[in-house]
This record gives C-alpha cells, structure tokens and sequence, in this order.
C-alpha cells in the first residue's frame, strides 16, 4: 500500500495532466450540439465538386425559410378579418324602445296620431340599422379597403359581408333624420331624434382573438415540403452550379440525413466520434508543451491556465451557436491568442488558438470560412500584437485585426454570390464589435495575473518603474549597486532585442537582480564610496558566504514584497553555480596544501533556464568585471568579455537556457559595442 503512495506521490503532476485532460475532453464535448454533419460541403452558387449524386433514400423536399415566410405574409394578407354580431343588442333595444315610446303622452304638441306615426318610424328605423348592422366605433378603422369581404359570426353561423355595407355612426344619423323628414311636428321630430340616437347601440365588433386563431390555424397547416425526391434519381452532377431547386433537393437531403444519423442507437458512436477528435487537439496541445515549453509544461498552474481559457474560448463560442449563430462573428477569438502571448510568447499562443479555431470549426456553419478567418486573424494577432502597455500600439493592431476580417468575409461573400451586392453588411457591424470586445483583454490579463499568478508586460512595465518602493530602497541603501543594476539592464534590453528575445521582462529582471546586496551594501565593492573593504577584516570562506548570500537574500526580500515569481528566476539564477573566484584563491592562498571545498565559494543556483535569464548572467558579469579594467581600451573589453562569457560556458552555465551558439555571438556584439561606448571608446586600428 505504502508502495502505491509512494508511486502515486512521486506521479502526482502527471496524474494532474491526465486528469486535467479528461475533464477538458468531456466538458468540451458536453458543449458541442448533439448533431451529426453531412459528408458534403456545398454552398450557393458554387461547383458540385463531388461525384454525381443520387438520392441514398425516399425524402420530402424542404422549403426553405424564405418561401415559408412568405406564405406566412400571405395568409396574414389575404386572411378575412372576422366581426362578432351581438344578437342580444336588437333584442334589447326594441323592448327599450317600446318602453319609453310608452312614456310620450298625448298633448296640445302630440296627438295620438302623431305619437303612432312617429312609433311606427321608431321600429321601422330600429329595423333598418339591425338588419344591416350597426358597427362599433372602434372597429371602422380596422379595415382599409371597404370594399374588403368579411365574416360576420351569428352565433355558429359565418356569413360573408361587404365591410362597407355595415353602418356606422353617422349613416345610422343619416337614417334617423331621413325618416323623420316628413314629420310636420318639430316638436316631434326633436323627440324622436333624441330617443333613437340614445337607444340605438353597436351589434358588429372586430373580433380579434377568433381573427389571430383562424390565422394561426392556417399558418399551422401550412406544408413545410414542396415535392419529392424518389431513391435513386439524379440529384446533381459533378460540375454542375448548386443553385435553385438543385439547392434546396441538396438542403433538404442534408436535413434528412443528419436526422437518420443522429438517433438513438448512433448516440454512443457520434459522441465517441467528438470524443476523438477533442482529446487529438488537446493531446497535440500537451506534446507541443513537453516538446517545445518543457518549464511550462512541468508547471501545472500554467498547463491549468491554457486549458482554461481555450476551454473558455469554446464555452462562449458554442453558446453563442446555441443563442443565435447569426452572431457567431462577435466572439474576439483573438483575445486567446494576445493572452497566451502576453504571458507566455507568440508561437504557444498561435498554436492554441488554431487547435481552437479547428474544434469550432467542426460545429459552426460555413466550417472552412469561420476556420479561414479566424486563423487568419490569428496570424495578424500574433504579429501585430506587442506592448501590451503601449495602448495606441493595443489599439492599432485590433484595427488591424478588424480590417482582415471585414477583407476576407467581403472576398469570401463575392465569391459565394458573384458580386458585392448581397453581402450582408450586418458581418461588418459584427467584426467591429468583435475588435471592441478585443479591448477587454487588457481587463483580463489583470484578473489572470490575480489568479494564477502570472505575469504580463503590463505589469512589467510598472515593476520597471525605478520610483517603486524597493528600487528606491536600493537606490537609497546601495547607490553603486542600483546604478550597476541600471547599466545591466541597459546592456540586457539592447542585447534581449538583438536575438528575439522578451526585452521587457529580462530588464525588469535586470533591475531586481541584485536587490539583496541592499541588506549588506558595505561588502560590495561598488557601495565602498570610503575606500575601507570590511572583507579585510573577514576569513575568505566567510567573506564568500556574504556575497553568495545576496542571491538568497534577494529571493527571500522579493517573495516579501510579492515579487512576481518570473522575476525571482532572475535572481536566483543571475550567478547561476559560479565561483566567488577571488577568495577561493585566497583560501588556498592561505592554506597551502590543504584541500579547499570549492562548494563552500560557489553559489547554490540554479542555473539559468532561458534565454532571458541567461542574457542576464553574461550582461551582469560583463558590466561588473569591466569596472576592474584600469585603462579600458577596445581590445581590453573586447578580450575581457570573450573570456568571461567562455568560462561561463565552459561551466555549463547556459546548459538548460535553450540558447544558440549564434545567439551567445550577437549577445557579446552587443555588449562589447555598448561598453565601448560607455567608456567613450573609439575601435583601435592597427598601426
């Protein structure tokens, strides 16, 4: 058991990786749509370029969504519009009528003739209004046409109506005062006006909710196939241009076949399918780590961090699918990449975010154009992408982002349609806000740097700054020092900048390098302002003690003032395994014949482990052995600087910081070229 521990103790960062794998695989999966994708690749307007095809199946032919809108407008158009008659309404009225008819009293104005002649109008006018119908205030606006045929509901009964036939306020007052005409009385005729116009009410009304359900009812019915294709006919020929009904048989068998594929019993395979297909990518992603990135690779926080966010990039991607793919454009993809970059470099970041374009591509439509554009967009990310902290160069390079993507949707849409004019302008609007959203990256390499304890250039540039609080402490404490750390940094950013490698960060390293000689300045040759050496009074193993200490000293300052751990691999491999030289040979000096532990005078490491680190052993050597040259001539640094960095590589000091002997070149170049002009020295010619 204790054996199983002990194994399982020892694996525990490979354990991690596996598990970390698995989880990523099946969550991607999880997200990807529960759908299968036709074996061929068409499109509008262009070649069949497969062999001629015929029908695998029998299969109805799909409308397409524009001719079913279409019918849709139809029916709302040509639907009749259904009026309710209230068959109480004239009911109710004539036993009104009647009854405050029988109020009107015989009088010197009325007499009983007069009061039965105008009764006899009332029920002829009541009849008149009913018998055409009287319609609502409300509902003479609904229809425009009057000529328009309606249906007028009685009860169970529809019967057809000219809307125009039906009366309306001021007709129903026209045949009020029309068949008053001939009254003699005005009395009478007052009478009469005032009791039809207050007793005579509406019985049509707009009935809305029966006109919307016998629209629905129609549109449910509607046939969403125009046709079918029988097993075995012809569809298209190779060549042939896929347009019209050769597009929509195409459309159609596309549907049909991913609703065969996609059942129950393939559910198992399918999945197996996608399973593939996502653990190829992120196995590429991981061998590409161990191959080419081994520290980061061995670093689960930052194997962790890259998994994340190309997860993340399809988390959001697929829900955009899933919400509306009209809006597929929106996600800044390009935002993996600029974070991948900023806190490690331009390839990894490449290189992830084209396994993730090609594990979206699969479930988008229009797979080979969103992969084009976004690999594309990508290239430009990773080449224009730099300086993080300068924000007009932030801002430049999503410009230019944006443009290659507005370049290749409008090539991509003129060669679909055969000319500019059905592009949809709506994509441009789409790619502008896709550039905006590229802006948070800025918000989000914060919050990563929070997170998982990474470090990006922004946050380089402000540890640069020499008004911090322990750059000024070492300015304040060990003046030589901090100028010494100045002058390293210089030589480390010209030199850094000659080979490719990340300037901002070895100069920033630079800076901090040396940050625990501030805790004993006195011992270090340039803070001795007074010309009085303390190692006189110290034994040589002791003196060495002091000056390898700064490196401990320093690391242990840093993690004090939470130092980004990036920046504490510049101090702690900056001497590497090198020897305090000097009192070594004065240890020997002063015991003759006896063996001296060369462990006792040399630092404890490590070495340096990148380009970076290495640039920064060779420039802070350089810069501090050159201050021991009396008169410095062109040759003398020439020849001191060739020997110093040959027995730091005679050490094997830059075994593991994956650096070329070109590089180690270039690098003295530099150097030696800086120096001389710091001593104001011009190349001595041969005489």
């Amino acid at each position: 058991m204790s054996n199983i521990v002990n194994k399982l103790y020892q694996n525990n960062t490979i354990i991690y990786k596996v598990i970390l794998f698995l989880v990523t695989t099946v969550a991607i999966v999880y997200l990807f749509p529960k759908g299968s994708h036709f074996k061929y690749d068409f499109s509008n307007g262009q070649l069949w370029k497969y062999d001629n095809l015929y029908a695998p199946f029998d299969f109805a032919i799909q409308k397409t969504e524009e001719e079913i809108i279409i019918e849709k407008k139809e029916i709302e158009v040509n639907s009749k519009s259904y009026f309710i008659e209230n068959l109480t309404v004239g009911n109710s009225v004539n036993a009104n009528y009647k009854r405050k008819i029988s109020l009107i009293k015989e009088s010197d104005s009325l007499s009983a003739k007069q009061i039965q002649n105008l009764s006899e109008i009332g029920v002829k006018v009541i009849n008149k209004v009913y018998n055409k119908g009287f319609l609502e205030v409300v509902s003479q606006e609904i229809i425009s046409n009057k000529n328009e045929i309606i249906a007028i509901r009685k009860g169970n009964e529809v019967e057809d109506f000219v809307f125009k036939n039906l009366l309306t306020s001021k007709e129903v007052l026209e045949i009020i005062r029309s068949n008053l005409e001939k009254e003699e009385t005005l009395f009478g005729k007052k009478i009469m006006l005032e009791l039809l116009t207050e007793i005579i009410k509406p019985n049509i009304s707009f009935d809305k909710d029966y006109t919307e359900k016998v629209i629905d009812n129609q549109i449910n019915s509607i046939s969403y196939t125009k046709g079918k294709v029988e097993s075995g006919k012809l569809i298209i020929l190779k060549g042939d241009i896929v347009e019209g009904k050769k597009l929509a048989i195409l459309n159609s068998l596309k549907s049909e076949s991913e609703s065969q594929v996609w059942t129950e019993s393939n559910y198992n395979w399918i999945i197996l399918g996608y399973t593939i297909l996502v653990s190829l990518a992120l196995l590429m992603l991981l061998l590409f780590l161990k191959k080419y990135r081994v520290e980061i690779y061995e670093n689960n926080n930052k194997v962790t961090f890259i998994f994340f966010n190309v997860f993340s990039m399809i988390f959001i991607q697929t829900l955009v699918i899933k919400y509306n793919s009209d809006y597929l454009y929106v996600v800044p993809l390009s935002v993996l990449p600029i974070v991948l970059k900023a806190f490690f470099d331009a390839r990894l970041g490449l290189f992830a975010h084209v396994l993730t374009v090609l594990l979206l591509g699969y479930i988008v439509p229009d797979s080979f154009e969103f992969i084009y554009l976004h690999i594309i967009a990508g290239i430009v990310t990773i080449l224009t992408v730099s300086e993080l902290y300068k924000r007009a160069t932030l801002f430049i390079s999503v410009a230019q982002i944006t443009l290659i993507y507005m370049l290749t949707y409008f090539a991509f849409s003129i060669i679909k349609e055969g000319n500019a004019s059905q592009i949809n302008w709506t994509y441009f609007m789409l790619f502008a806000a896709n550039g905006l959203l590229s802006f948070l990256s800025i918000i989000i390499i914060y919050m990563y740097e929070k997170i998982f304890g990474l470090v990006s250039d922004v946050t380089l540039l402000e540890l640069s700054n020499t008004n911090t609080k322990l750059l000024r402490e070492l300015n304040e404490k060990a003046p030589g020092t901090f100028q010494h750390s100045m002058q390293v940094a210089n030589l480390a950013e010209a030199a850094a900048n000659e080979i490719g490698a990340n300037s901002m960060l070895v100069r920033t390293g630079a800076l901090y390098h040396d940050i625990g000689k501030m805790l004993n300045p006195m011992y270090f040759t340039e803070n001795q302002s007074t010309g009085v050496n303390p190692h006189n009074d110290l034994s040589p193993r002791d003196s060495s003690k002091i000056i390898t200490d700064h490196v401990i000293k320093g690391v242990e300052l840093a993690k004090k003032n939470n130092l980004p751990d990036r920046i504490i691999d510049f101090i702690r491999t900056h001497h590497g395994t090198s020897l305090t030289y000097y009192f070594y040979i004065k240890e020997k000096e002063l015991n003759p014949g006896t063996e001296v532990d060369i462990k006792k005078f040399q630092y404890q490491g490590p070495i340096p482990f990148s380009k970076e680190t290495a640039i920064l052993m060779m420039c802070d050597a350089a810069e501090a052995a050159s201050k021991s040259l009396k008169k410095p001539t062109a040759l003398s640094i020439s020849n001191l600087i060739d020997k110093i960095m040959d027995k730091q590589m005679a050490d094997n000091q830059f075994l593991n910081s994956d650096i070329t002997f070109r590089e180690i070149e270039i690098i003295k170049k530099v150097i030696k070229k800086k120096l001389m002009n710091i001593y104001h020295l011009r190349i001595e010619y041969p005489e």
